[in-house]
């Protein structure tokens, strides 16, 4: 920053020309060129880099006729030359639109804030912060929201995972019943299989009497006759 005790001394057009580097363009600098030092063509390009650069704060893509105009160029070739310096001296970085007549930037470097600038900076900032809270605000509950999400899916599961659980247990219980039931006796079981049931047997023990008894009978009929 320039200082202001400049401004009421001998050196008062020195602050003035100060004043217009830290905050002005060339086209200031031409309205009171009179009252100003003159300025070699180096730093009258520098003026004018400047200047570009107050313009690309305003604007991203900047006419040729709005250059041509502010920085008292004469021709398109003078323009483009004085914005290539600018790049290489990474003032800005942009393209030249030769086919649109504009020059596009991408980025430029910034110059000195006036005192009564501060305000509305401020302003600007309190503005920026306000918008983060509500982000930030916004971001915070779709985080309560995922985490309760994840906590009833975290539930669930592990009630799915309880049931199945108890699932395994029941169908293991009756498998080792039923085979309990089935192994209980082998022996048992084959005997069962072997001796036929009670009535079964009597039956077919009374049939086997009663044909034995029948052919015992023909045969003595059969002996008297013969």
């Amino acid at each position: 920053p320039v200082s202001p005790q400049l401004a009421d001394s001998e050196f008062s057009p020195v602050f003035r020309l100060l004043t217009i580097f830290a905050y002005g363009t060339y086209t200031d600098y031409l309205a009171e060129a009179a009252n100003l030092p003159p300025l070699t063509e180096a730093q009258k390009n520098k003026l004018r880099h400047l200047s570009v650069v107050t313009l690309a704060a305003k604007i991203k893509c900047i006419p040729y006729s709005v250059l041509l105009e502010q920085l008292q160029l004469k021709n398109v070739r003078q323009l483009e030359d004085l914005v290539i310096e600018a790049v290489y001296a990474d003032v800005l970085r942009g393209s030249l639109d030769q086919r649109n007549q504009r020059l596009e930037v991408d980025y430029s470097i910034g110059r000195d804030i006036r005192r009564e600038e501060l305000s509305t900076i401020t302003h600007t900032l309190q503005e920026w912060c306000q918008g983060c809270e509500v982000v930030l605000s916004g971001i915070e509950e779709q985080v309560s929201r995922a985490n309760q999400h994840k906590e009833q899916q975290l539930a669930l599961k592990q009630q799915i995972e309880s049931e199945v659980a108890n699932l395994k247990k029941t169908i293991k219980v009756t498998t080792a019943a039923a085979a309990a039931a089935t192994s209980q006796d082998p022996e048992q079981h084959l005997t069962e299989l072997r001796e036929p049931a009670p009535g079964t047997n009597q039956r077919q023990a009374s049939k086997k009497t009663s044909k034995a008894k029948g052919l015992r009978g023909s045969a003595k009929i059969w002996s008297k006759s013969n």
